[in-house]
């Protein structure tokens, strides 16, 4: 790899990492309502890649699926669960994303699971596992099951999109805002209260953060990461994303003053592991896996 492209990746999953941080901030500390503001990212998403929305991929029903399982499905479980759980926790967790990946994938079309990957499988399980142990035993907190809610449905929807043929990552972006930002409206209105209030309160901040995670993070992180998939093999590309988590955890730690003791660090370590023995040798549903696990 050119180390200016390396350069860039590195720069990408930073970006991917202060997004995670950026969010639990915005959930939390400024208490503004989470299906609400992925609703506000993804407007500006739909917005802005609007030139390519058409004509629409076909079947209609498929990359509407798609969309609300990788857009809005996924941010919105994402940020509910970051109101109650940390940054460093979230990123350990969505690492389920890449088994699941495969199971779906043995279910959906058929691939087969040779004893390495099975063995990544399993030790991304311990893990999380590690990471979810309390001295009274497993317990994974209402935050952390929407995380790991997120991360499946972004790994079904990525397993889907293993049937949508010929779609352009700028005509998929458009199909994925325009779905999610509908979705999300109504899901806010419906079951949520005083986002105007709390967005007027906050003011500019968030007015910027939102425009950092829709234009900065889903359209130029992620179509920057297009380009490199076109250029270079999955199996190289998909260890180093693994920077992705890993900053999650430093800037979690450093920013939002995340827990961090050493079963937090053993657990990071066996689930990162586990998503490298599996990214190292990758089938097609693994490669689309690690370009939209990480956000």
């Amino acid at each position: 790899m050119r180390a200016r492209d390396f350069l860039l990746l590195i720069l990408i999953c930073l970006i991917w990492a202060s997004n995670n941080v950026l969010s639990k901030i915005i959930v939390d500390d400024w208490a503004v309502p989470p299906v609400f503001y992925a609703a506000l990212r993804f407007a500006v998403v739909a917005l802005v890649m609007l030139p390519w929305l058409l004509p629409m991929p076909r079947p209609a029903w498929r990359i509407i699926l798609i969309g609300m399982l990788m857009g809005g499905g996924n941010f919105a479980l994402l940020f509910i669960g970051l109101q109650t759980t940390s940054p460093s926790s979230a990123a350990i967790i969505l690492q389920l994303g890449v088994p699941f990946t495969l199971l779906l994938s043995v279910i959906m079309l058929g691939e087969r699971i040779h004893w390495r990957r099975g063995a990544g499988i399993a030790l991304t399980l311990l893990g999380v596992m590690l990471v979810i142990w309390r001295p009274e035993g497993l317990a994974l907190s209402t935050g952390l099951w929407f995380v790991a809610a997120a991360a499946f449905a972004g790994s079904a929807g990525a397993v889907l999109m293993k049937r949508v043929d010929n779609v352009t990552p700028f005509r998929f972006q458009a199909w994925v805002g325009l779905v999610s930002v509908i979705i999300l409206t109504l899901s806010s209105a419906l079951f949520e209260q005083g986002q105007w209030s709390a967005a007027i309160a906050v003011g500019w901040p968030l007015a910027a953060a939102v425009l950092f995670t829709a234009l900065i993070v889903s359209v130029g992180a992620h179509s920057a990461y297009y380009s490199l998939i076109r250029q270079y093999e999955a199996n190289l590309l998909a260890p180093l994303t693994l920077i992705t988590p890993l900053a999650t955890i430093g800037l979690g730690v450093w920013i939002t003053n995340d827990a961090f003791d050493l079963r937090m660090a053993l657990g990071a370590a066996l689930a990162i592991g586990g998503v490298l023995i599996v990214a190292l040798r990758p089938k097609p549903a693994t490669a689309l896996l690690v370009d939209r696990e990480q956000r």
